[in-house]
């Protein structure tokens, strides 16, 4: 099986399908992350059926090009949909159902014709996509679990991307469907550790320097990784995918939330705000300050952007916590939002032609304090601290003499407050008379608001390691890119 990661996942599916009562397995994941492929990996020899509901892109499309499907819905177009893959898994000639009752009355007519005592597998993917406007889907899928396929020896597989359907109408569907969900698997990105045993896969032969500068332009998103060509150059693979002019990818951040979001244009309306500050906004600013309505399609968009990994929910430290922070981490609406989006034409070679220019130098900065919050559980093994509870978040305090912005906090029950200063160099990161006055400023201020039984950890977050100088003993930590591959 040539799947990279996801081994609590596999084995997870493997206990279910040798399970002996039925399963209704929810899987559940951004765009592109690879739910798909690992279920596939799994099962593609044990299917009983499999169907892909069509995106609203396609539905669009096919309406466009297709003459006979004028005058059709939406909801008829994935019905005729589901009945050629019927077909497909051994269904006789039949007619397209009228509604989704009738073709899961036609999907169980088939499994039971096919049962040969083994245990049956149905995969069924995109299924929010199948949900189109009145078309009571889940009365059908309900009336195929609960009437028919609970019980038997069988386990469901359902699968999407639009994680607040997924969510909200089935794990926590408060109707027939309640409590039936027997296991939820939610796929999240690679981290740094397994995008570099992707690349190496695939014979992509790059540093850990490149291989993080990657995930700062990708996320650990395999399949925009899988574009990365050995044959290249990291600065010429991102010229290539985003740049050139059949960039594969510079479409693909209206694709991301036009495909997976009830609300696309609110939900990209909040991104472009959210990208704006990189500590973040609070509610009220990004209502008051970007004319987004605060009511509760926001708390929606919101809080699908959280399950989906895009955003972050923090209480800055001295902050109420009634009024909490969003920050955008996602790397590649990051970096879309700062070098794609409103630019009318490009350099085809815009990395390479500026790999040292002050835009990159700047952005790397920035895009390194987002891996930083991205590997947390790295961070923290580094610092000897797995088990001890923390809250992470970033700092910008002013007092009556002075003021103080830190790239992170981490706070941790064992009364230790770790002041991360996060730095990417090409080199070791060389501590000066200047840096040393800085560490003791924002040490001063910090102190107002911790604590008092906590003390103040200064910690280095950089790519190499610290320069044995002087001021070296500044520093209480030090973690390099070789502690968040870990």
């Amino acid at each position: 099986m040539n799947v990279i990661g996801r081994n609590d996942e596999i084995k997870e599916l493997n206990r279910l399908y040798e399970s002996s009562q039925s399963e209704l397995v929810a899987v559940y994941g951004r765009r592109r992350v690879g739910k798909t492929f690992l279920i596939n990996e799994v099962f593609k020899d044990k299917y009983s059926f499999k169907h892909t509901g069509l995106s609203p892109i396609e539905i669009k499309e096919y309406k466009e090009e297709k003459s006979k499907s004028k005058g059709k819905t939406a909801t008829e177009i994935q019905l005729e949909h589901f009945y050629h893959s019927l077909k497909l898994y051994g269904m006789k000639e039949n007619k397209v159902p009228k509604d989704w009752l009738e073709a899961f009355f036609m999907l169980e007519m088939m499994l039971q014709n096919k049962y040969d005592g083994s245990k049956q597998v149905v995969f069924i993917d995109e299924l929010p996509w199948l949900d189109t406007q009145k078309s009571l889907f889940i009365t059908g899928f309900e009336a195929f679990w609960n009437g028919w396929a609970n019980g038997r020896n069988i386990i469901v597989i359902i699968c999407g991307s639009a994680i607040s359907w997924m969510t909200n109408e089935l794990i926590n569907n408060h109707g027939g469907l309640y409590g039936r969900v027997t296991y939820e698997i939610k796929l999240a990105p690679f981290k740094l550790k397994e995008c570099e045993l992707f690349l190496k896969n695939k014979n992509v032969n790059l540093s850990r320097y490149d291989i993080t500068q990657a995930y700062m332009a990708l996320g650990g998103i395999p399949y925009y990784l899988n574009y990365i060509e050995s044959r290249y150059s990291l600065p010429q693979n991102i010229d290539m995918l985003f740049f050139s002019n059949t960039a594969k990818l510079k479409d693909e951040f209206l694709r991301l939330f036009t495909s997976a979001f009830d609300n696309p244009e609110l939900t990209i309306k909040v991104v472009r705000a959210l990208s704006s500050k990189k500590v973040g906004l609070t509610r009220k600013e990004l209502t008051e300050k970007n004319n987004i309505g605060n009511g509760g399609n926001l708390s929606k968009t919101l809080n699908s952007l959280i399950c989906s990994d895009f955003v972050i929910k923090y209480v800055p430290l001295g902050k109420s916590k009634k009024d909490p922070y969003y920050k955008l981490i996602d790397p590649f609406c990051l970096f879309y939002l700062r070098f794609i989006e409103n630019k009318n034409s490009f350099n085809e070679e815009v990395f390479q032609d500026n790999i040292e220019s002050q835009q990159i130098v700047v952005w790397r900065g920035l895009a390194y304090e987002n891996v930083a919050f991205n590997h947390i559980n790295q961070i923290k093994e580094a610092l000897g601290i797995r088990s001890v509870s923390s809250v992470e978040s970033t700092f910008y305090e002013s007092t009556q003499n002075d003021s103080a912005q830190i790239d992170m906090i981490i706070e941790r029950k064992d009364n230790i407050v770790n002041m991360c200063e996060i730095k990417f160099y090409s080199d070791l990161y060389v501590g000066s008379k200047n840096s040393h006055f800085d560490l003791v400023r924002k040490n001063k201020v910090l102190s107002e608001f911790i604590k008092k039984k906590e003390i103040i950890h200064n910690t280095l977050i950089t790519t190499y390691g610290l320069k044995d100088n002087e001021y070296r003993f500044d520093y209480t930590n030090v973690i390099t890119l070789d502690d968040l591959f870990e």
